[in-house]
């Protein structure tokens, strides 16, 4: 397999393996830890994590399933969804609300003297795209609220965006330890060297455990194969919002804009489809990553859906 490591002295933490590398082992667990408390600053300090099964199952076999990135629990009962995501979904808002009720029905198996009293459910995303385009914060916290009164109506779901592209700051210009894993996050596999910036014992493990030299050949090739399906997404994306704008807008000039952007929509994410099929996706991940039933891309990928 081709090294597409060559010019990164550490990995990429966008990718799968990056991500669960950092992330998602027991010998790493105080950098998730360390994150989490970063994200929900004013809600109590974390202090031991339980890695809980990332495959959820519906009550029935027809079900959808929903597979976790990240999937823990805290000392104090409260669950913990930790996502990472590179390219916009279709109904991703959607998909995180989805997402964060398998944790809230598991709590109603405890037994017949349940009271529906919840512990809190947290849905952190870390996103390589813009989700909020009308807002310049990168950093979201959403929850259910009375939309007269402007008040929490509950605090058992609580869900953070995380928009990386919108951080611009540079490593002069960092003042929290919250800012400085945004730009560890973002920045990492373009930085040849340690920064005095970033210091510290929790920034000690994570330069260890990013450290690409020091891969064993299996992880080498893992992480191989995740940068390459990290670039399949990337390019796919791109070559869809490039095509598929440039005919939405030739078609809004004739037919009206409103349509044109609804057609020039649909052909780019048909355009999607297929790139991801040429690069041998799983269909599954393509309609995670585009909205459409696997129906529609099993279709496409037989040819039947082609104009």
């Amino acid at each position: 397999m081709k090294d597409f490591t060559n010019h990164s002295k550490y990995l990429n933490p966008l990718t799968d393996f990056g991500f669960h590398k950092l992330f998602g082992t027991e010998s790493c667990k105080e950098l998730l830890i360390d994150f989490l408390n970063e994200v929900i600053l004013e809600r109590g300090r974390i202090t031991d994590l339980e890695y809980l099964p990332s495959l959820h199952l519906g009550k029935k076999e027809k079900d959808r399933k929903a597979i976790f990135d990240i999937y823990c629990r805290n000392e104090r009962g409260e669950y913990f969804i930790v996502e990472m995501q590179n390219a916009h979904q279709v109904y991703f808002k959607d998909r995180c609300i989805y997402y964060s009720t398998f944790p809230v029905q598991e709590q109603s198996l405890r037994g017949k003297d349940w009271k529906f009293k919840l512990a809190p459910v947290y849905t952190v995303a870390i996103l390589d795209f813009k989700l909020f385009d009308n807002h310049p914060d990168y950093h979201h916290e959403v929850k259910l609220m009375n939309f007269r009164t402007k008040e929490v109506f509950s605090d058992k779901l609580t869900y953070f965006f995380l928009e990386l592209p919108k951080f611009d700051k540079t490593l002069e210009e960092l003042t929290t330890h919250f800012e400085r894993w945004i730009y560890l996050l973002r920045y990492l596999p373009k930085l040849s060297d340690r920064p005095v910036e970033l210091q510290g014992r929790v920034f000690d493990m994570l330069f260890r455990a990013a450290e690409i030299a020091q891969f064993t050949p299996i992880e080498m090739e893992k992480y191989n194969k995740s940068v390459l399906e990290y670039s399949d997404v990337r390019d796919a994306v791109e070559y869809a919002r490039e095509t598929g704008l440039e005919e939405g807008i030739g078609i809004g000039m004739e037919k009206g804009v409103k349509q044109g952007r609804e057609e020039g929509f649909e052909k780019g994410i048909m355009s999607i489809v297929r790139k991801c099929l040429e690069k041998n996706m799983p269909v599954e991940d393509i309609a995670d990553l585009t909205g459409l039933s696997e129906e529609q891309i099993l279709k496409e990928k037989r040819g039947k859906g082609r104009d």
